[in-house]
């Protein structure tokens, strides 16, 4: 059994995440981690899942969390980079699925997978958007710069981030296939006059409302056609699934920084 860590245990995700681990035939839940204010310090994390007593209290003591456990899986925002790191000197694999990592951010996975750490981090832990990824980049590759490419994403009210890290990864897919650059060709939204749209652009929409769980479509337009790549989350367990599998993936793999193309073997 593969002794895991849930870092921000009593989140959406988190509680998921204890659920499906705790019905799991290859992981065993190690230990269940929240901020120092929480309320939920304390209190059993099965329970706080909603599947009964686990035998884990939820601690804000990774550290102490971290001994004897063989991964975490950290969905969190705060402190991924101190909780991969810690998580890496106590020889744990780490499973990231935070979707607004910076570039500075990855830039330090990259340095302690070159020291020996056994990292997987991915924007969308989903198999079915991990395959999304893949088709959009061949449907760029072939369709080409002629296409117009539209980009829209829909999550609950409470997301804080726009767009959504799966939707920049999918513009940045795109912009991998043409030789594109992000930073200069991703327009996000359009108001007012803003004159005809030019051929050297990709459109980026964020919609938020109720409880979406995520929504994503790539579009690629031009005279006389049009071709949408939907991709519809309904439960969160589509990631859940994701990360349970990159957990398994690590616990076989070399040191390294990966994604979820690597686990599904998409690449």
């Amino acid at each position: 059994m593969i002794r895991t860590v849930v870092i921000g245990a009593a989140g959406r995700m988190g509680r998921r995440l204890v659920a499906n681990i705790l019905e799991s035939d290859t992981l065993e839940l190690a230990g269940a981690v929240e901020y120092a204010e929480s309320p939920f310090l304390g209190q059993d994390a099965g329970t706080v899942a909603g599947c009964g007593n686990a035998g884990v209290a939820i601690t804000a003591d990774l550290a102490g969390a971290l001994k004897g456990a063989d991964a975490v899986i950290n969905f969190a925002t705060a402190g991924v980079v101190e909780s991969t790191r810690l998580a890496a000197e106590n020889g744990c694999s780490a499973v990231v699925g935070t979707t607004a990592l910076t570039a500075a951010d990855k830039a330090e996975f990259a340095k302690l997978a070159e020291s020996g750490a056994r990292i997987v981090a991915a924007y969308n832990m989903s198999v079915g958007v991990n395959l999304l990824f893949k088709l959009v980049k061949e449907a760029a590759t072939i369709l080409g710069p002629d296409y117009d490419v539209e980009i829209t994403e829909m999550h609950h009210n409470q997301k804080k981030d726009a767009p959504s890290g799966t939707a920049v990864r999918l513009a940045e897919v795109v912009c991998e296939a043409w030789d594109w650059d992000y930073d200069k060709d991703v327009r996000h939204g359009r108001e007012g006059l803003v004159g005809a749209r030019t051929k050297h652009e990709i459109g980026m929409h964020s919609l938020r409302g109720g409880d979406v769980v995520g929504d994503h479509t790539v579009m690629f337009a031009i005279n006389g056609e049009r071709i949408e790549l939907t991709h519809k989350a309904s439960s969160r367990d589509t990631f859940v699934k994701g990360a349970l599998r990159a957990v398994e993936f690590l616990a076989k793999a070399k040191p390294g920084l990966y994604d979820m193309q690597d686990v599904l073997g998409l690449k």
